[in-house]
């Protein structure tokens, strides 16, 4: 697809040379929802951002994971061990079956790091066992990433157990978006607390970069759900929107999850640099709104994602590009509806894997549409 090519053509220009690509959320195995990822999927996929790229990596809400994730858990350990240092492995806890223990365990044998998916494992961070799972990560010296994505309800409890144990390292998952202002505001001071990009909409990705700083801000991904290249695309595009330099870039991209991972000191912070308030250009925000009413329909139903409920929100943001005067936003609005073209020939066609990359395009879509700068 011409459109996607132009794509990864950008990402070739916006990844800094030489950086250091970490993928900081993506997952293995398999899921109750149908979605599934081998070690040689997810080596594949970071293969398209470059033969370096590195992932941390956990299981899914894996129908085995009783008891105590111990079996997912040993699978994404030795998948690890077989990666050639490539997938760097998390256990994943449930904190009603023995969390201690098996964190302990995993440990032992070579995770360094912590997953906790307080939505699927249906619980709250009020839990007593909060405390000792992040003694345990403090003392093990990894980091502790949290879903605080879509599901949740106020996640204030954990910004409060965060504040108890500051030498540990926090991802919110998912741009924070169950709490990013509460998160941003509480845990300003957190010497540690990082984001992750790993987020459907570019929109609030770039009001991340408006209220955090960008070196608490670490590239991801979410797959199988989402993939390495489009989030990486998404984060630098943010970037750059931001006015970030190569360097800045480089600890988005990985540096930053290295120095986390090694155990070295975080970059120093500095206030962001994207303002809160900005000016938009009105076409693209109407078609960013339609593309996310199109995502919305594909995946608020049952799963998977039908790229078919896609096509009518398609169909109204290429009615924007019909505009014959769409003043400074003309080239983007363009460079959109090609993409969206490609969009509808793949869901007029057979329907099978391809049908998957007209979330590719919607999510490019998407991120240009929130991050073009409206004088471009």
């Amino acid at each position: 697809m011409s459109a996607f090519a132009g794509v990864m053509e950008e990402l070739t220009r916006l990844l800094p040379p030489g950086a250091d690509v970490i993928d900081a959320h993506t997952h293995l195995g398999a899921d109750e929802d149908g979605q599934s990822l081998t070690r040689d999927e997810l080596l594949a996929h970071l293969d398209v951002v470059g033969p370096g790229t590195r992932a941390c990596t956990f299981p899914l809400h894996d129908p085995d994971r009783d008891p105590a994730y111990r079996v997912p858990n040993d699978r994404v350990l030795e998948w690890a061990r077989d990666s050639g240092g490539r997938i760097i492995p998390y256990c994943r806890l449930d904190p009603a079956d023995d969390p201690l223990g098996e964190a302990e365990r995993c440990l032992a044998l070579g995770a360094r790091g912590i997953k906790l998916h307080p939505r699927a494992q249906a619980f709250a961070f009020t839990r007593p066992e909060m405390d000792g799972i992040f003694a345990i990560a403090a003392g093990a010296g990894v980091p502790i990433l949290v879903h605080a994505g879509r599901g949740m309800a106020p996640m204030d409890a954990l910004a409060d157990v965060a504040l108890r144990h500051t030498e540990v390292p926090l991802v919110l998952a998912h741009a924070a978006i169950a709490g990013q202002g509460m998160f941003a505001e509480r845990l300003a001071e957190h010497p540690a607390v990082l984001y992750d990009t790993s987020c459907f909409s570019a929109f609030d990705v770039v009001e991340l970069f408006a209220r955090v700083p960008a070196e608490r801000v670490v590239f991801a991904s979410d797959v199988p759900y989402g993939r390495p290249a489009s989030g990486l695309f998404q984060a630098l595009r943010v970037a750059a929107l931001a006015g970030l330099d190569e360097d800045d870039c480089r600890l988005i991209a990985g540096g930053t999850m290295a120095a986390v991972l090694e155990r070295r000191p975080l970059p120093v912070p500095r206030p962001p640099r994207l303002e809160s308030v900005r000016p938009v250009a009105g076409p693209l925000l109407r078609m960013g709104a339609y593309l996310m009413m199109a995502f919305g329909a594909a995946i608020g139903g049952s799963w998977p994602p039908d790229p078919a409920k896609t096509a009518p929100f398609i169909a109204m943001a290429r009615c924007v590009a019909r505009d014959p005067a769409p003043g400074a936003a003309e080239p983007a609005v363009r460079r959109i509806d090609a993409m969206l073209e490609d969009a509808e020939q793949l869901i007029a066609g057979p329907v099978g894997d391809e049908t998957r990359a007209v979330f590719g395009l919607l999510q490019a879509a998407i991120v240009i549409a929130a991050t073009e700068p409206p004088d471009a």
